[in-house]
């Protein structure tokens, strides 16, 4: 039988020739047909809207009468130089660095505590599990009134002469006049990085301890045969092994914090002097209150955007690794 032959000249039987020119078959367009209802939808109302954002961003419709006339960049250019957006850009960046740092090295920690096979291991498990079970509305809320400066834990806190203002707190740590803003760590976004921690951390605790419970004992007995303390098997063998799930970790939370909007909008608001606003908690005030739709519609793509330097980069290297 006569093989046919590539390019590259190997040979390529006929029957997979065959195979690769068939025609659509029954089984295809069932799974066709019961997967087109998602495409369709996700096609509408995910890039549909995504595309009509874009439009919009770039029109002078900033008032209740729809004006679609082209404005190009204007409305981006206005937020650049506004005060608030760079206040929010601040408090975006001041979050999310402290938000990832505090619920990776967190959940770390805990992970391997609760690995170690202690006692009321499940008891543990549920209790840091447990705030994962709220929304961020909830978590805000209830975080609001233990850090309000005249309720809650202040209460016991005076008694040893120390009055926190939290989230009411404008100073802003190490900071240095950039643009129309002094850039640093607002102390009120602090409070916000509490209640997000807590929250969280109980995801990341899940994950690292999957992750520790897939590594094989054997590695571990063999680095402690060679002499390796206990520090160092972890150091050296262990942490290095959960760095795939570190990245994913890193990942999933930058996405929450980089469009965080309930949490920030139930516990504190904008803020005195914007110091714990950020670009969702804008966009909500500057579209549905203000009623500058372009405007809103540019810092929702701005969002997006931020999202996407941190997720297109992942999802190409994931499919990249699984090729």
């Amino acid at each position: 039988m006569e093989l046919n032959r590539t390019e590259k000249g190997s040979a390529v039987l006929p029957e997979t020739k065959a195979k690769r020119n068939r025609k659509l078959t029954t089984d295809h367009l069932l799974a066709l047909c019961f997967i087109l209802p998602s495409i369709v939808l996700i096609a509408v109302f995910v890039y549909g809207f995504i595309g009509w954002t874009g439009y919009v961003s770039m029109s002078n419709w900033n008032t209740l009468v729809p004006d679609f006339s082209f404005a190009g960049l204007k409305n981006y250019a206005y937020l650049f130089q506004d005060y608030r957006f760079q206040a929010d850009l601040r408090n975006t960046l001041v979050f999310t660095v402290l938000f990832i740092a505090v619920v990776v090295l967190a959940g770390q920690a805990l992970a391997i505590f609760l690995d170690q096979k202690i006692r009321g291991e499940s008891l543990f498990r549920n209790i840091f599990f447990f705030p994962m079970a709220l929304s961020f509305v909830v978590t805000g809320v209830v975080w609001q009134w233990l850090l309000n400066p005249t309720t809650g834990v202040n209460l016991f806190l005076k008694k040893f002469g120390l009055d926190s203002m939290w989230y009411t707190n404008t100073d802003i740590l190490a900071g240095f006049k950039w643009g129309k803003i002094e850039f640093g760590i607002p102390v009120a976004i602090i409070a916000v990085v509490i209640a997000a921690v807590w929250q969280m951390t109980g995801f990341s605790l899940a994950m690292y301890l999957a992750g520790l419970r897939a590594i094989p004992e054997e590695l571990k007995e063999a680095a402690r045969i060679d002499g390796a303390s206990e520090f160092k098997v972890y150091r050296k063998v262990i942490i290095p092994l959960l760095r795939p799930i570190t990245v994913s970790v890193i990942i999933i939370m930058a996405h929450i914090s980089l469009k965080i909007f309930d949490l920030i909008y139930a516990m504190t608001g904008p803020g005195a002097n914007f110091v714990t606003d950020v670009p969702g908690v804008y966009m909500f005030e500057t579209t549905f209150r203000g009623n500058y739709y372009a405007n809103g519609a540019a810092i929702a793509i701005i969002m997006l955007l931020f999202v996407a330097i941190f997720i297109v980069p992942y999802l190409i290297s994931s499919r990249k690794g699984e090729s």
